[in-house]
């Protein structure tokens, strides 16, 4: 019998892959007893990426989700891992050294082992100082390679970067096929390049099946020698994110393989809620097209979970680059399939000019915006590249790390027009150190900084959404964008506006005009007074809002028993009669 293969379960990443929101502590605490009775499973990836953002976003605290999600899997002695973007950490943009130092201890002692460290350009120096804190805080550091293919991307490039990040002291490398179009043949190759050089050294497999190449993928560098293969399960694998789990045991149980064996019963079980939780809520939020797969995404080389953005991108500018090339005579695109293939074509021309950035979070996203513009200006009859912002720039100038190949002429040229300078400054000397700042102002307002300081790290590392959690005003939003969604699968289903608002009353209780008068929501000296937020929470008898009476009283209006707010039927202002019905709130703990 070959060697043993073990399997890790990136639940994190079949919903990054599928959608806009992550589970939430309540559904993973469902979930995680079940994944570990499974019986199959050496790890699972819990938390990293953008789960700790979304989970503010949706008005929850991410230290805890992370915490109770955890939990599970340390006390049946299954390892857990997260994904760090190395300088951005789990953001989209740069992270002050103190901040990134501290995440690591908030994490090891929120009870993820692992974490996956990865730069979106390959940058060493980016990942390097992640993996000396991880090892300061006890955790295990497992150094990423972004895989892509390019000319420049070569298995020797690819070595190389290895053996600094293997020298630098992490003891883990992990094949990051982000777009799973790292040729099966090539990953076997590097794979055991790498082995042969440090046959210590574990190394995991996680590659999407968008383009599907995945069986084949894994297969080649399980035979070269790696140890451990991301995978996912129904209803969340195949399509643009991960192969299933039981496709990937028995394909190498069968080449020979020592695997563990699935507890089938148990699979059914993860199955089923998973779906729960689709079906509950976060399948609102979800692209089907990513339940796709295409060969297509062979051609641009760009990730499988950006397609269904990058497909509402070309929907938003279908119609206005037809008018524009109406407008000038010129031929129009017939199809939005027909601007796909352009896009395609223009990101394979754009690509090599930026210097070939691995296409992942969020250099990918960057060089299909350049892609786009240059769509929209050869529309309008300007240059290529005349429409880029700040973040393509920085990318293109050095300022989030060093770029694998040489930026084309014609660009350098026109940064200089505009005035930019190139950097080869290690980028994190351009963000200086903060926690000093948050500390200041967590007291200033009376915010404890938490267990293990995890409040002050979520603060620090999401400014915005932080704020937004802890004002309630992201559980406002969310609860509104649920409501909405529902609304929206109704009206695709042929239900009409009246329809839909007798199925949102059926389980709801009007809230009606006590007198005639003029209707007050609030009074705001910052801004247009609003009324309350779709999916608001409302306690037992709380003020709702105020009418002034044509003879001058203030006559309060309260909430009853309470709940939550399902629709607004008057506006700020508005005068009512008595007995008009002013708003509808719903009794019965369906958002709770």
């Amino acid at each position: 019998m070959k060697k043993e293969i073990k399997f890790s379960l990136v639940y994190r990443d079949m919903f990054q892959s599928s959608g806009k929101f992550q589970p939430l502590a309540e559904q993973l605490e469902k979930i995680a007893p079940v994944i570990v009775e499974m019986g199959c499973f050496a790890r699972v990836e819990t938390n990293g990426g953008a789960f700790e953002q979304v989970n503010l976003m949706a008005g929850e605290n991410p230290n805890k989700a992370v915490r109770s999600f955890t939990k599970y899997f340390h006390e049946a002695g299954i390892q857990t891992h997260m994904l760090d973007r190395a300088l951005n950490a789990l953001r989209m943009f740069p992270v002050p050294a103190d901040v990134r130092r501290l995440m690591y201890k908030v994490k090891k002692a929120q009870g993820t082992d692992i974490t996956r460290i990865f730069c979106g350009l390959n940058d060493v120096r980016n990942i390097i100082p992640s993996i000396k804190y991880a090892l300061e805080a006890g955790m295990i550091p497992q150094a990423t390679l972004c895989i892509t293919s390019s000319p420049i991307h070569t298995v020797e490039y690819y070595t190389e970067m290895a053996d600094k990040l293997i020298e630098a002291g992490a003891p883990e490398i992990c094949l990051k096929d982000m777009a799973g179009i790292g040729r099966p043949a090539f990953l076997g190759k590097l794979v055991k390049s790498i082995k042969e050089k440090h046959p210590d050294i574990i190394i995991q497999y996680h590659g999407h099946s968008g383009p599907g190449l995945s069986m084949a993928s894994i297969l080649a560098v399980c035979e070269n020698g790696c140890d451990i293969i991301d995978t996912a399960i129904e209803p969340l694998s195949w399509g643009k994110v991960h192969p299933d789990i039981i496709s990937v045991q028995a394909m190498l149980k069968d080449a020979g393989f020592k695997v563990a064996e699935i507890d089938m019963n148990a699979y059914m079980k993860a199955r089923s809620l998973t779906q729960q939780f689709i079906d509950e809520w976060l399948g609102y939020f979800m692209d089907s097209n990513n339940k796709l797969m295409s060969s297509l995404l062979l051609t641009s080389g760009l990730p499988g979970g950006m397609m269904g953005s990058m497909m509402s991108d070309l929907a938003g500018v279908y119609k206005g680059i037809n008018g524009i090339l109406q407008s000038k005579g010129k031929p129009i695109y017939n199809t939005l399939d027909e601007l796909m293939v352009e896009l395609f074509n223009e990101v394979a021309y754009v690509w090599p000019r930026v210097g070939y950035p691995p296409l992942v979070t969020p250099f990918s996203q960057y060089v299909k915006n350049i892609a786009l513009m240059n769509i929209l200006s050869r529309a309008q009859d300007e240059p290529r590249f005349s429409r880029m912002d700040e973040s393509m720039w920085g990318m293109i100038l050095g300022k989030s790390g060093q770029l694998p190949g040489e930026v084309a002429p014609e660009i350098v040229e026109l940064a200089k027009e505009k005035g930019y300078e190139f950097t080869t400054t290690d980028p994190q000397e351009f963000y200086p150190d903060v926690l000093d700042k948050y500390i200041k102002e967590m007291e200033e307002l009376g915010w404890e900084r938490g267990e293990d300081d995890e409040e002050l790290f979520e603060f620090a590392m999401h400014d915005r959404q932080y704020r937004d959690y802890r004002s309630g005003a992201a559980k406002e939003r969310f609860l509104a964008d649920i409501e909405k969604a529902k609304e929206g699968e109704l009206a695709k289903q042929g239900i009409s506006i009246e329809e839909i608002k007798a199925i949102k009353h059926a389980k709801a209780e009007p809230i009606a005009a006590p007198e005639k008068g003029q209707l007050l929501w609030e009074v705001s000296f910052d801004g247009a007074s609003m009324p309350p937020a779709i999916g608001r929470k409302f306690a037992a008898d709380e003020l709702f809002c105020t009418i002034i009476t044509p003879w001058g009283e203030l006559q309060s209006v309260s909430t009853g028993l309470g709940g939550r707010v399902v629709e607004i039927c008057a506006a700020q202002g508005q005068q009512v009669r008595r007995g008009d019905i002013i708003a509808y709130i719903q009794r019965d703990g369906l958002f709770e």
